[in-house]
């Protein structure tokens, strides 16, 4: 998977995370999956999302799971 379509993919599940709150922890794991990917295939994964991801794992485990 390209660099710029996995981009695409996370700017996409992000914009749902907003629009579709109630959808939210589905599209968590889904970022999270892609990050993963990204980390698989080398390449640098940006600060804020690595910023998101920290933040999400914090309200994860704040919120008792």
């Amino acid at each position: 998977m390209a660099l710029e379509e996995i981009k695409a993919q996370i700017s996409l599940l992000l914009e749902e995370m907003v629009n579709q709150p109630e959808d939210q922890h589905e599209v968590q794991e889904q970022l999270r999956e892609k990050l993963r990917a990204m980390r698989a295939m080398g390449l640098p994964l940006p600060a804020d999302l690595v910023e998101l991801e920290k933040r999400l794992d914090d309200d994860f485990y704040a919120a008792g799971n």
